[in-house]
Order: structure tokens, then C-alpha cells, then sequence
């Protein structure tokens, strides 16, 4: 999991609701669930108002997207070295991973056209 500071470390700067920000360190083969057992197993301590009863509950948002449990830094194409900011949150469920772009599949079908005579 969190290992030396070199160029093929991922680093995540993780923001909560509150606006709280904490830095790690990661592999490029950690996952979204490796990630959220890191960081309740080491809860930062000015967090501690925020903290949650279990890393299940703990969801990774980048770019818009909660990231899925399996997912891993690396597949995101992150670039080592350098800092990426994601928004950690506790949900306890997570969206299906393809259900916000179905609905606005949906929605892109519908007419909101009138005609005027």
C-alpha cells in the first residue's frame, strides 16, 4: 500500500465534505477499496468530526465519478509523481457505473419542443 516517495508513487490529495484535504502516497496497483482501508485504518487527525464507522462506507470521487471498488490508480492513468485530488465521501451505496450516462441517454431521446401556429 503506501510505500516511499519515489517517481511510480501515485499521490492523492483527498478532500472531504467538509473541506478537509490529507495527503498519501500510493501504488499505481492500489484500488478504490485498498485506498478507503488505508484511510481508515490511518485516519488523519483533524479529521476526526468526519470519522466513519467503517471503510466500506468510504467512496473515491474523480472527475465527477465515484470510482468503483476494483478500480486502481493505475488504470485512471494517473501520472506518477505528481499530485491528483479526488473528494472521499461516506455513502453507503454507490451508483451503477454506467447509470448517469443512461439517464442522460434518456433524456437526450425526449423532445421539449412546442410549435407555435
Amino acid at each position: 500500500m503506501t510505500f516511499s516517495c519515489d517517481i511510480y508513487s501515485v499521490h492523492l490529495r483527498l478532500i472531504l465534505v467538509s473541506g478537509k484535504t490529507q495527503d498519501f502516497t500510493f501504488s499505481p496497483n492500489d484500488s478504490a477499496t485498498d485506498i478507503a482501508k488505508h484511510v481508515f485504518d490511518n485516519w488523519p487527525a483533524g479529521w476526526e468530526e468526519e470519522r466513519v464507522s467503517s471503510p466500506s462506507i468510504l467512496r473515491l470521487i474523480f472527475q465527477g465519478r465515484f470510482l468503483h471498488g476494483n478500480v486502481t490508480l493505475g488504470a485512471l492513468k494517473l501520472p506518477p509523481g505528481r499530485t491528483t485530488v479526488m473528494h472521499l465521501v461516506a455513502r453507503e451505496t454507490l451508483p451503477e457505473p454506467n447509470s448517469h450516462g443512461q439517464r442522460n441517454r434518456e433524456k437526450t431521446t425526449e423532445s421539449n419542443c412546442c410549435l407555435l401556429l
